[in-house]
């Protein structure tokens, strides 16, 4: 089930709707992306993650045996300093000097010391021969598809550096996509604010912890990666005057629903600076506008204060992303597990399209 292509145009996937409060008989409905119009309204505050995907992967060689490496930028430290997945870890030990290649395959200047591993077994990298590592990325990278995408023809990714990237993608930084905004394009985008529907952006920069799958014998132990997100002072304010109207707030993507409440506010705190993220939690009316860094791990029973309706893709089994949307499905109840899976079931009955490039399933 699971798309080795995204749909031939960007609007025209497939549609599942879950009502979490059954309408007369029908639970579920399957539509076309673009009927989602036919479930918005006038008021509604349409959010969006415009973090852009970097090319992440890089291909590389051992300077002094001329063993290969396939690395994975993971998270910058500072300029030209960042932790990595490499493989296969076992030839890179420390003091490991790495050579990269650009997209022909050839020696390019720019090299890597490993530095450091980590528990997770990521390698700490610095890098040289580059003003920054980032601005050296479109000649050296390639689209960081997910292992579940396979691409024998390297010509395809050609098509992948599109549509692997929303089309309102603004700041670089993440190494996976924000998967339920590829579906727009921008002509529905335009339909959606004619219907009076208020569109607005946040940025969460995309890391592979989001798709760690969970391995802990309970979900306490599992350990969240950090990612970064901001909130503009615009969005905020579009947020919080329709929280205080009882307009709902659609969040476009799981990666949008964690910003957004992790950003929740804390009324004790006012409306001060941004919260530090193990402070912010899902108390409170509304959002702090600013820059933090969250852990958020969203898992039935669980409450959401901000977020109304979610726009999501099929997620991997064992995910904390499946965790979250059973959580958003029945809030504040453990029931929400059994109503995504009977959900996920019925996709399969219907043959939708699963993981990023995906179909999409509307919550609401």
């Amino acid at each position: 089930m699971i798309a080795q292509a995204p749909a031939s145009q960007r609007d025209q996937s497939r549609l599942l709707i879950l009502h979490r409060v059954p309408q007369g008989r029908d639970q579920i409905e399957h539509r076309q992306f673009p009927d989602l119009l036919q479930y918005l309204r006038a008021g509604d505050v349409l959010v969006l993650n415009n973090s852009r995907v970097i090319p992440a992967r890089l291909r590389g060689s051992n300077v002094h045996s001329g063993g290969q490496f396939e690395i994975l930028l993971l998270e910058e430290n500072s300029t030209n300093d960042w932790w990595v997945m490499l493989r296969p870890g076992k030839r890179a030990r420390i003091g490991t000097e790495i050579v990269f290649r650009d997209a022909h395959g050839l020696p390019a200047s720019v090299r890597a010391t490993v530095l450091e591993k980590n528990e997770e077994g990521h390698r700490h990298l610095r890098f040289v021969n580059t003003p920054n590592i980032l601005q050296s990325l479109e000649a050296l990278g390639e689209v960081p598809l997910p292992p579940y995408i396979n691409r024998a023809d390297p010509s395809q990714m050609e098509l992948d550096r599109q549509r692997y990237q929303t089309v309102f993608a603004q700041p670089p930084g993440s190494v996976a996509a924000p998967t339920a905004g590829l579906h727009f394009s921008k002509s529905l985008l335009s339909e959606i604010r004619s219907l009076r529907v208020h569109v607005c952006f946040l940025t969460l920069h995309v890391g592979l912890g989001t798709f760690a799958p969970v391995k802990t014998e309970t979900l306490s132990a599992h350990l969240m990666h950090e990612e970064r997100f901001d909130i503009s002072q615009e969005t905020a304010r579009s947020i919080n005057a329709a929280k205080q109207e009882h307009r709902r707030i659609i969040a476009v993507g799981t990666t949008t629903l964690r910003a957004l409440e992790s950003a929740a506010a804390n009324p004790s705190e006012g409306d001060g600076p941004p919260l530090p993220s193990d402070r912010r939690g899902v108390g409170g009316e509304g959002v702090v506008a600013g820059s933090g860094r969250t852990r958020i791990f969203l898992h039935p029973p669980c409450d959401f204060k901000v977020v109304d309706v979610l726009l999501t893709n099929f997620h991997l089994p064992r995910s904390t992303l499946v965790m979250l949307v059973s959580a958003f499905a029945a809030p504040n109840q453990t029931s929400g597990r059994d109503l995504i899976l009977f959900a996920y079931a019925e996709a399969i009955r219907e043959r939708y399209r699963f993981l990023s490039y995906g179909d999409a399933m509307l919550i609401l």
